[in-house]
């Protein structure tokens, strides 16, 4: 794939795009309103458009490293604020993939510069659950395992927020976890008890 190709794929895009609606383009000028924000990995495997099956303007989307929800990343806390305040999402995803690369650096007993703080807070989440992960012998399977938490963990990050603790209130904005199997191309709901997890904390985040 060269520069060349990729604007000659545009062309043939735009040309189907106007086969299907003449008015295609002219309908995505007006505005988006997406009922989704999509938090997600910046693997180039992993596009949200097309694991979901959905079309330009139908969600909000926002990739990092590991597909981390940090409090003090002002990028991901902008998305999420104008996501939440202005688009009025209803739905916030944070979807991670097993052979995540983020994920498997992060355990890794090596100094990568200035990936250290990023990948630092998937270390906090190995520490947080270290007594379940090394139980897992299989090295692989733990670094899935570890995938999964990591979207638990980045969720209860986002439900810790002013922004979406009012949306909840306000008109029960709801946070999934998902992982995408890239041996598969499924999407897995991790269906996450996120009242059990909050039970006994979450009267020192609420702020709503």
């Amino acid at each position: 794939m060269n520069v060349e190709e990729v604007f000659k794929n545009n062309e043939k895009w735009i040309a189907e795009k106007l086969a299907i609606d003449p008015d295609y383009f002219t309908n995505l000028a007006k505005g988006q309103s997406p009922e989704f924000l999509y938090i997600g990995c910046s693997d180039s495997r992993v596009t949200a458009e097309d694991l979901m099956g959905i079309q330009p303007g139908q969600a909000f989307v926002h990739r990092n490293i590991a597909n981390l929800v940090n409090n003090v990343d002002l990028n991901v806390m902008s998305v999420l604020n104008y996501a939440v305040r202005h688009l009025k999402v209803n739905h916030i995803v944070v979807c991670g993939h097993y052979n995540c690369g983020g994920v498997k650096a992060a355990m890794q007993p090596a100094d990568l510069g200035i990936l250290n703080p990023w990948l630092r807070n998937i270390r906090d989440v190995y520490r947080l659950h270290r007594d379940e992960l090394n139980k897992i012998e299989d090295e692989e399977s733990r670094y899935n395992r570890l995938v999964e938490l990591n979207v638990q963990e980045q969720c209860v990050n986002l439900i810790k927020t002013a922004a979406v603790q009012e949306a909840y209130n306000e008109r029960g904005l709801t946070v999934h976890g998902w992982v995408f199997d890239i041996h598969t191309g499924r999407l897995i709901d991790l269906k996450i008890d996120f009242d059990a997890i909050l039970k006994n904390i979450m009267e020192i985040y609420k702020l709503y």
